[in-house]
Parts: structure tokens; sequence; C-alpha cells
């Protein structure tokens, strides 16, 4: 369950905890290694970079072109036998031996693998923080055995390179849209009933949340809640532009200079 001081820390963006960020070869993509470990900065500190794969295959071949780069350190394993996956059994492996360290606060598994759910479960049994980092096909079993699970979809860059090279005709349409609105192309429906529902469950007695215990309400009870699927930065940014949904306020707290934002139902 994520506490509300860990929400803080995300919305504030201060690195506190000492990650382990185990990467599968086999089930992420190397495009996306910038904004994962941008994401992975903004939770805390990567003390260990792993990867695990088979690296003399071409399916592997992006990845060696990044791990120098970003000092991610390369598990070399052959695939043995056809219909065997040699990877996954390694990396939990290398998982169990980080954990019984007792040097980390929390573990960063980038696969859109299920056959991790039972990983992140232990881990979590162990008072660790598990981030997953998938994509839109990862299982809700994965998903939700972890506290945040973060789809990467959303960390691409939101221009394709190849993008870039097309018709003046398109340059001066799509890509002069605003990140929103080239994204909403592909969001799915917004979940009212549900972030609803979390923000009763937050408010006090006068219905008004604070921002950051909305926030661990929400991940709660789904965890691979993201404001920018429905294109929106923060989660500040999506309740501050749902107007029919949402009053918000700003309120200074006794004895500090930053202002904290309040919001209620409508």
């Amino acid at each position: 369950m994520v506490s509300p001081r860990l929400i803080a820390r995300i919305e504030s963006e201060e690195p506190t905890l000492r990650l382990a960020v185990l990467i599968d070869a086999d089930n992420a993509q190397a495009a996306v290694i910038d904004g994962i470990l941008a994401e992975v900065a903004r939770f805390g500190e990567a003390t260990v970079k792993r990867i695990y794969g088979d690296f003399t295959s071409p399916h592997s071949s992006s990845w060696k072109k990044v791990l120098q780069k970003y000092a991610i350190k390369p598990v070399q394993q052959f695939a043995y036998t056809t219909g065997k996956n040699s990877t996954d059994s390694t990396l939990i492996i290398d998982a169990m031996d980080l954990l019984y360290t007792r040097k980390f606060n929390g573990f960063c598994l980038v696969t859109s693998d299920s056959d991790f759910t039972g990983l992140a479960t232990r881990i979590r049994e162990e008072g660790l923080t598990v981030l997953g980092f998938g994509e839109q096909k990862t299982p809700d079993a994965f998903r939700n055995a972890c506290h945040k699970f973060i789809l990467t979809e959303v960390l691409r860059p939101t221009v394709p390179e190849q993008e870039k090279t097309g018709s003046a005709s398109k340059e001066g349409s799509e890509l002069a849209q605003p990140k929103a609105a080239v994204q909403s192309q592909n969001q799915p429906e917004f979940p009212k009933k549900f972030v609803m529902d979390a923000l009763e469950q937050s408010s006090d007695e006068n219905g008004w949340a604070h921002l950051g215990t909305f926030g661990s309400y929400l991940t709660k009870l789904q965890p691979d809640f993201d404001s920018r699927v429905y294109g929106y930065k923060k989660l500040s940014d999506l309740v501050k532009a749902k107007t029919d949904l949402f009053v918000t306020e700003e309120r200074m707290p006794p004895g500090q200079s930053q202002k904290n934002l309040y919001l209620r139902a409508k």
C-alpha cells in the first residue's frame, strides 16, 4: 500500500529512495530508456542498473547502443533451450540476492511479462517499494502487484522521428499541435467514477482533499493510474483542467512558504 508520504515525495520530485533497476530485455523497448531513467530519478537514486537478455540475439541489438551511455550492466543469458525463458530466472535470482543485502528501499522492474508478478509480490512482503514499467499489454496481475505501475507509452517522445520527415502539410497540422492534443487521439476514456470515488475516500468532513492524499488513494486503488495517459503532465494539471469535476484551492500552511493544492467535487 502506497503511503501519502511516498506520493508527496513523488509529487515534489525529491529523490529519496535507493533503487535497484532491473530490465527484462526480452520484454522492454530500448527506445524508452531515456524516459524510464528520468522517471526513476523522480522516485530516487538508481543505485543498481542491470539488464538481462541474450545480447547475441538480433532481438536485443537495440539495447547494445544504450548500455554504455547509461552505465547499465548487461547480464548475458544464453537461450539454452527453445521455448524456455532463462532470462526470467536469472533476473529473479539476482533480485532476491539484492533484496537480501538490505541495501535498497525499492526495486524498479522494467518488463511487460506477468511472470514477474510473484517477484513483485515477494519484494512488497519485505516492505520495499515496487515500481513497474511496462507496455499497455502488461497483464493486470503484474500491474496490481506493484505499488506504482508506469506505462512506457507515456514516456515515449511526443513526436516520433519518422514523423518529422513527413509532408509539409502534416508538419503544419499534427506536429504543430500541443502534446495533450496529439496524445488525445489515442487516449482512453477518462475514468470519472473511479476518480470521484477516490476523491470521496480521501476528502475530509468538509469535502476537501489534499492533492497528495488524493493521489495516494488513486494509486492504492489503481497502481497504473497516470495523469499523462489522459494528456496531463501532472496530477495537479489534471485536477485544475477538469473544472467540470473539481473545485481547487491553494492554501498556505502555517510556517511554510509554499502553497498546497486542495480540491473537492464540484
